[in-house]
């Protein structure tokens, strides 16, 4: 019997009780375990090879145990109802409170008379349509700015034309500060089988533990990022040193015939726009380099969608999931061998020089900057020159 398949089976059931006459179906289904009416039914495929269909058929049409939807066509409803209230937080719902699991489902399901399995439920979730996701990060905090849209427009405008023109464009940002030490990382790595990098148990942050301070410049045209990691404070005289570093190490030399370039940057943080000590620092490094700058801010709410984020970051934390910072110089070099097929090609130094906090720019000091704001929201695009230069 364990060699063969189910027509194969019925069909030796049903000749040998035809062998032994009169009580012979009885006296197999009682040795076999086969159903009496299985092996009447085998009888007449013996008697009538038609019944079956031409071909190596095994069962009979419409043999088998049927789809648990089909035995019980409310159970899919009462699924989707279990699904869909969670989703909408209705109260009544009695998995409000716990992970939606295909496991949770099918208990839920099986007290309320309707047994089934967790993997029946998880072939019902994909066949309507359902599939794990994560949540999504979509929604801005506060309220959405009127000219949000007509920014974007401006912005994207502005870069059109550097590019056309073949000016330096870079879109630059603070990546997350990243704790050093034996802190967990996420994401995994290969390592030989059994033996994990280990880690502390706790990510509680040590204040004798030093931190990195990433902040990157990402060439749009080139496709090339640098990043200083600064060890001290996230100030934005640290944020224009990043800048004035990028430029001395590498726009320079690449755009040598550069004579404006365009920076575009977040509307908080070491360089939102309402940042006295970002605007001071870069009329310093525009008269010591000679070039006029020309600053574009994302509207407030919209930081994911710096070019920064998922062009330069994103491939960042990706080569170095799994891994432990435990220095500045895991970092640097971690961040300097990040790459992509694209062609992405990323330099890092580290930064040991101090950056105080709280520094004070004077109402004088502001008056002093060559600064001229644009028609359109003139807090959120303004040119910066050197001093020797009139405003245009």
């Amino acid at each position: 019997m364990p060699h063969l398949n189910e027509r194969q089976l019925r069909l030796a059931a049903a000749l040998e009780a035809r062998s032994l006459g009169y009580g012979g179906v009885s006296a197999v289904a009682q040795a076999t375990g086969i159903a009496r009416g299985t092996i009447h039914r085998a009888l007449k495929e013996i008697e009538d090879p038609g019944l079956m269909s031409a071909g190596d058929r095994v069962r009979v049409p419409g043999g088998g145990r049927k789809r648990i939807v089909e035995q019980n066509p409310r159970i899919l409803k009462r699924l989707k109802e279990l699904v869909e209230s969670n989703t909408r937080g209705d109260p009544m719902s009695p998995l409000l409170w716990t992970c939606q699991s295909t496991q949770q489902l099918a208990a839920a399901l099986s007290q309320e008379g309707n047994p089934v399995s967790p993997d029946t439920v998880g072939r019902l979730l994909a066949e309507t349509g359902y599939s794990l996701q994560a949540n999504l990060k979509t929604l801005e905090e506060g309220a959405k700015h009127p000219d949000r849209d007509k920014q974007f427009r401006y912005l994207n405008r502005q870069v059109r034309r550097f590019l056309r023109q073949d000016e330096p464009v870079i879109s630059v940002d603070t990546k997350k500060k990243e704790l050093l030490g034996r802190y967990t990382n996420k994401g995994r790595q290969w390592r030989p089988h059994g033996k994990p990098e280990e880690v502390k148990i706790h990510d509680f942050i040590d204040p004798k533990e030093p931190q990195a301070i990433p902040y990157g410049i990402y060439d749009l045209a080139r496709n090339e990022g640098w990043v200083n990691v600064g060890c001290d404070h996230d100030t934005a005289s640290f944020a224009v040193a990043s800048i004035r570093r990028w430029w001395q190490s590498m726009g320079k030399e690449q755009y040598p015939q550069g004579s404006c370039l365009l920076i575009c940057a977040d509307s908080g943080g070491s360089n939102g726009y309402r940042v006295r000590l970002w605007k001071y620092e870069l009329q310093s490094l525009v008269d010591e380099v000679g070039l006029e700058v020309l600053v574009c801010h994302l509207p407030p709410g919209t930081s994911k969608w710096n070019k920064i984020e998922h062009r330069l970051f994103s491939h960042i934390s990706m080569n170095w999931r799994g891994r432990p910072l435990v220095s500045h110089e895991v970092v640097v070099k971690l961040i300097g061998a990040t790459m992509t097929k694209t062609g992405l090609k990323v330099k890092a130094k580290l930064d040991k020089r101090k950056y105080p906090l709280k520094v004070r720019v004077t109402d004088d000091q502001m008056r002093s900057l060559n600064i001229a704001p644009h028609k359109f929201h003139g807090e959120w695009n303004y040119s910066i020159r050197p001093r020797n230069q009139e405003p245009k």
